[in-house]
């Protein structure tokens, strides 16, 4: 299908393309797990070898991949709240 295309029509498409949302080949994901690895040992390595008193880094995000939605943080919940969840656990409602 490509070699059937126009110099014109092949740079149209590459103008409205979208590699980002495009399914990754197994050689792909195998370098985007390598990646991942490699960032998890650099965490590691900089929180074993850093004193331990001092603030330790934040782990490192997964490399993105097509089809699968970002980690949503976790919601933190007041004291307030927390009060009214263990109420309610505790016979509160009733």
């Amino acid at each position: 299908m490509r070699n059937a295309l126009s110099d014109e029509e092949y740079a149209a498409q590459a103008e409205k393309g979208q590699p980002e949302r495009a399914r990754w080949s197994h050689l792909e994901q195998l370098i985007a797990g390598v990646y991942d690895r490699l960032g998890t040992v650099q965490h590691v390595l900089i929180c074993a070898n850093s004193d331990s008193k001092s603030k330790r880094p934040k782990a490192p995000e997964p490399m993105p991949r097509p089809g699968i939605r970002a980690a949503q943080p976790k919601q933190k919940i007041s004291n307030e709240q927390a009060d009214t969840i263990f109420r309610l656990i505790n016979g509160g409602a009733a």
